[in-house]
């Protein structure tokens, strides 16, 4: 089993992307990249901890690679926007990429360098993974949870549809 870290705004979006994912066994909500130990959503969502809304991701190499996984994060999120993902304000919601070895980093290195080749400005933030804090249990698989909720409604469904238009061979099979 291998694991990933990403933040890419509000993490009930991405996980609810990367739950979707064959070989992706299990992601967790949580916080990483600041300087309070184990902060709250309340603290986080301040603005003041410098952490970021991110998912850990558990997820079986056979299955699912690392590669695959960036280009999922960099499909389903705006890595163009400092700080921001939609109307989610504040370096709480900046797009980053922790990685947890060299060859982590190499690869999305690879995948920046070629989406700014292609004459996309990207702002996300490439930084070897630091501590990560679960968040709450009621932020876990959120959107599984509360579909209807009005927030997950509205942002949600557009980042679903563009994972299943663009990687429909990576989706689990009921």
């Amino acid at each position: 089993m291998q694991q990933a870290l990403f933040g890419g705004g509000c993490f009930w979006c991405v996980e609810a992307v990367f739950l979707q994912l064959k070989g992706v066994e299990k992601v967790v909500s949580g916080y990483a990249g600041g300087v309070v130990h184990n902060p709250s959503y309340d603290q986080v969502c301040q603005g003041n901890t410098q952490h970021a809304e991110v998912v850990l991701i558990d997820f079986d190499e056979q299955q699912i690679n690392y590669t695959q996984l960036l280009n999922v994060f960099f499909t389903t999120h705006d890595p163009t926007t400092l700080n921001r993902q939609g109307n989610d304000v504040g370096t709480q919601y900046r797009s980053v990429v922790y990685y947890f070895n060299d060859e982590q980093m190499q690869q999305a290195e690879k995948i920046i360098q070629n989406l700014e080749n292609d004459g996309l400005n990207i702002v996300t933030e490439l930084s070897p993974a630091p501590t990560f804090y679960p968040a709450e249990e009621y932020h876990q698989n959120f959107y599984a949870r509360n579909p209807s909720q009005g927030y997950c409604n509205f942002s949600i469904p557009p980042k679903l549809s563009k994972l299943r238009s663009k990687y429909l061979e990576l989706l689990k099979t009921e």
